[in-house]
């Protein structure tokens, strides 16, 4: 008499394979999600940079010197970070008592290796822990 259906090693094995492939797509897709938000992150700090140049064409050729006047005249800033969990770091340069004369804006990133803050664009995140993305005054 023959007998049908699968041994007991058989499914064990398909086991094995299925759980290797969903192991491997959840790193790739865990990893594409982090890429994806760093590239949102810096697109961000490049709309702000973009937004901060006109505000000071605009206003006397001086920047923002503070989040909240920068928050008043520039409708949707800060962006919302992807994750929601980090804040963008914002700093203005120069006479901030008066109107700033430069700034400087970073991001957080996921990924390390993959920001700018080795280029020391800020001062102020040299030696901090992690990986950032800076813009600052173009003038």
């Amino acid at each position: 008499m023959k007998k049908s259906g699968f041994s007991l090693f058989e499914l064990l094995v398909v086991i094995s394979i299925i759980g290797i492939i969903v192991a491997v797509g959840m790193t790739s897709y865990s990893s594409a999600q982090k890429r994806a938000r760093d590239a949102k992150r810096k697109q961000d700090m490049q709309a702000v940079q973009k937004a901060f140049e006109q505000y000071y064409s605009a206003n006397n050729y001086n920047y923002p010197d503070d989040q909240t006047k920068a928050r008043t005249n520039m409708p949707g800033y800060p962006p919302v970070d992807p994750k929601n969990t980090r804040s963008y770091i914002y700093e203005g340069t120069g006479d901030t008592e008066i109107n700033a004369t430069g700034y400087c804006i970073c991001a957080l990133l996921e990924i390390t290796g993959t920001g700018n803050s080795s280029d020391v664009n800020c001062s102020f995140v040299s030696g901090s822990t992690g990986d950032y993305f800076c813009v600052k005054s173009v003038q």
